[in-house]
């Protein structure tokens, strides 16, 4: 039977809770070993930006343009359930491209397949995680757990770079597949034991007893986003900065193959470094907090994810020691600006919109990245690489100036007092069990 608690149990969240988190590490793990291996075997396969700006584009339009419709259905279904079966998908998928590898017939199509399917997977997982955790966190410690989780995914850079550069000189690339199958297998095992605590539907001004179909419930969610000015602008000036900044990261394989002559480890090297940042960005965010307004802590985050990137835009083909450096300040830069950001959320949406508005947040402002993608492979093959770096860099740092600029997204967490509940009803009653 499964294990039932209550939020407001202080004592006893931490261990289901933490249980399940570390299951999703492994997991992550394993899924960042795979993402590394593929990525580099079309770098040396193909050595073309535009293939690699493509397998960023499949992976990424499936949550793009089924986010709004998985976030209502995040919020219609058993969050538990989703996370086995989007987890499980994933395996099969991964099994499937893994057999195809060891019968010597892989094609590029297959490898998008899988990024496709496994992207598909994410967009039902991420949101029905990130949703639960609001309610099996207490609300004080959620800008906390943020901190925690971005130094989870420095530390698995750390840890999988350096790690896929290994095994792809000892195993086939089948064999890394084999590995994420395996931790998927134990991120899906705790969820059969633990319960993950549902939230109270709230139907608005419909009759308690009459359902609303997913169309009304989705667009309930749309109603409630653009009812707040302030995170609006914020999912808007995102928007800008995934058009100009995805596209350079989805290339870094190229920068340093062809700017940099380097090679896997090197490429390792970079993401190792990236984890390096993350982990101390996250410490710094779990331990200080940020500021007593989070948006300047974002706002100086952004930032510095700009000047980074700019730095890595600027410099010459000998100075690989530098663009090690400019990684570390991206590294530590992105929790301190996605962090304060997610925590806002997640403490001031209502538990049964949470799914809706963080996949709506996602869709929106990654909608312009497919088209940054889409024309950054070519252009990269003409212009250069660096020319992305250059273009995103500023974008980031103009980004961040904008947090200061508009007042409705500096006052974002005064305005969230304004906040409809739910279909403009009564707040909901969290349920603390699992059906």
């Amino acid at each position: 039977m499964a294990t039932q608690f209550s939020v407001d149990e202080g004592r006893r969240w931490k261990v289901p809770f933490f249980t399940i988190w570390t299951g999703q590490a492994v997991s992550l793990l394993g899924s960042q070993l795979v993402q590394f291996a593929l990525i580099w075997h079309l770098t040396v396969e193909t050595g073309s930006a535009t293939v690699l700006a493509t397998a960023s584009l499949v992976g990424l339009l499936p949550q793009v343009i089924l986010g709004p419709l998985t976030g209502t259905l995040v919020d219609r279904w058993n969050r538990r359930v989703i996370m086995i079966v989007a987890d499980g998908m994933i395996a099969l998928a991964t099994v499937g491209l893994a057999l195809v590898f060891a019968a010597g017939e892989v094609q590029l199509w297959h490898i998008y397949a899988l990024m496709f399917l496994r992207s598909v997977g994410g967009g039902f997982h991420r949101p029905a995680m990130s949703a639960s955790t609001s309610l099996m966190v207490p609300k004080e410690q959620l800008a906390r757990l943020q901190g925690i989780n971005q130094a989870l995914e420095g530390g698995l850079n750390i840890f999988s770079a350096p790690l896929g550069a290994l095994l792809l000189e000892i195993l086939p690339l089948q064999g890394i597949l084999a590995i994420d199958v395996v931790t998927a297998v134990i991120a899906i095992t705790p969820l059969f034991f633990i319960a993950v605590p549902q939230p109270d539907r709230v139907t608005g001004i419909k009759d308690a007893e009459e359902k609303t179909s997913v169309w009304e419930e989705t667009a309930a969610g749309v109603r409630y986003l653009t009812a707040w000015p302030g995170l609006l602008i914020v999912m808007l000036m995102a928007s800008v900065v995934n058009l100009l900044v995805n596209p350079a990261f989805a290339l870094i394989p190229l920068l340093v193959k062809d700017h940099f002559n380097g090679g896997a480890p090197d490429l390792a090297s970079l993401e190792f470094l990236v984890g390096v940042g993350y982990i101390l960005g996250g410490i710094l965010l779990g331990v200080w907090g940020g500021f007593k307004r989070g948006v300047a802590t974002s706002m100086l985050g952004i930032m510095g994810v700009g000047v980074g990137t700019l730095l890595m835009g600027q410099l010459p083909a000998g100075s690989f020691n530098l663009a090690l450096a400019a990684v570390t300040l991206i590294g530590i830069s992105l929790p301190v600006t996605n962090g304060p950001l997610m925590a806002l959320v997640q403490k001031a949406v209502s538990p049964d919109m949470q799914g809706r508005v963080m996949t709506l947040l996602f869709s929106v402002s990654t909608a312009m990245t497919p088209i940054g993608l889409a024309v950054s492979g070519p252009l990269a093959d003409r212009l250069g690489i660096q020319f992305w770096f250059t273009l995103g860099g500023i974008s980031c740092v103009v980004m961040g100036l904008g947090f200061v600029l508009i007042p409705a997204v500096w006052n974002i967490e005064k305005d969230q007092s304004l906040q409809p509940s739910a279909g403009d009803g009564p707040e909901p009653v969290l349920a603390a069990s699992n059906d």
